[in-house]
């Protein structure tokens, strides 16, 4: 137990079957492991934290900094950088390599963080799920917004929902479910669907009230130790 979290890409969906011969769908995530590049601590940077360092690539790719912030570290080229928060009592070190089964375990609760699919430009019906006007003979407003507040098209009040850009966003699933960890194939299999295509980068972290009540958990049971 290190870190609250790592990165990974999304494989796609599929289902297992449970102990109990139930189907259960899952989301397949390939979790390569990450390598610290840095440590943040309190003394130096007003908090801690480790930056995890995935998926390798050339070097050409990266810019003179951040080769420069890898090679420091001693760290081979890595495409994407990202900050988590350390569990209490967790000892790490720079170069070293953080995988799915160090930081989680099954029926684990854990918050999948990516980029939804983007759908282009769309109206209110889609974008907003409006209920559209009537389908008669003869309207002119079938799927088109219909007031658009207390003014004329001179002002629009701030909020109002309109046509626009839908999807693109990063969006945050909460209450999934580790329900499997292949660490021989680096896969981490969590029950529902995750934001995002297929291949798209994805962050998946502790939930933070499951880690709060594992927390309490821990100091109940010592404090009844005492």
């Amino acid at each position: 137990m290190s870190v609250k979290g790592i990165l990974g890409r999304k494989v796609g969906m599929t289902q297992i079957f449970d102990s109990e011969g139930r189907v259960v769908p899952v989301t397949v995530i390939a979790v390569e492991p990450c390598v610290i590049a840095q440590l943040k601590t309190v003394d130096n940077d007003g908090y801690s934290a480790a930056q995890l360092a995935f998926e390798e690539c050339n070097v050409n790719r990266l810019t003179r900094p951040e080769q420069g912030h890898l090679a420091s570290a001693g760290v081979q080229p890595r495409r994407f950088l990202k900050e988590y928060d350390l569990q209490d009592g967790a000892t790490v070190a720079v170069g070293q390599t953080v995988g799915a089964s160090d930081i989680f375990a099954v029926d684990e609760k854990v918050v999948v963080v990516g980029v939804s699919k983007g759908k282009g430009f769309a109206g209110v019906v889609k974008r907003y799920h409006f209920h559209g006007g009537d389908m008669t003979h003869g309207s002119m407003i079938h799927r088109k917004p219909q007031s658009g507040g207390a003014t004329d098209a001179a002002r629009t009040f701030k909020g109002n929902k309109k046509p626009g850009r839908m999807g693109n966003e990063q969006v945050s699933q909460q209450g999934l479910r580790v329900v499997r960890i292949d660490a021989e194939k680096n896969l981490l299999l969590v029950k529902g669907a995750v934001p995002g295509a297929n291949g798209g980068l994805l962050s998946i972290e502790k939930a933070r009230r499951a880690e709060k009540v594992r927390v309490r958990q821990e100091t109940q049971r010592s404090s009844k130790k005492k």
